[in-house]
């Protein structure tokens, strides 16, 4: 920064501040929408898989909705807090058993439904 007369020039130094706050922000959410299959969902374990999401902050819990005739769960997560593996092994340990998509490589596993 130039100094005017021994100062900082104060337009300089609040476009400054301005470029560091924005630079130094980061992402604080980014929520998505995935559905997974539930080969064994019916109305009896419902109450069990709501359980296993109220752990997670990121779940938004309004969002949880099961097709019982589909067998899908479909939830919005932000995956900045919590990541959908995490979501499938708690329903899973909860003893309801997640179809678990093919892999397709190092970039991970994508949902995949048969048509």
């Amino acid at each position: 920064m130039k100094k005017n007369n021994g100062h900082f020039r104060p337009a300089a130094a609040a476009l400054l501040a301005a470029a560091l706050l924005a630079a130094g922000g980061c992402r604080r959410e980014d929520f998505r929408v995935i559905s997974f299959d539930v080969p064994g969902m019916d109305a009896s374990n419902t109450a069990k898989i709501a359980e296993a999401l109220r752990f997670y902050e990121g779940i938004d819990q309004k969002s949880v909705s099961f097709d019982l005739e589909r067998k899908i769960l479909t939830v919005r997560f932000d995956r900045m807090k919590v990541a959908q593996t995490n979501i499938r092994m708690a329903i899973e340990a909860k003893g309801v058993k997640v179809a678990w998509p093919e892999k397709t490589g190092p970039a991970g596993y994508i949902d995949k439904r048969p048509e």
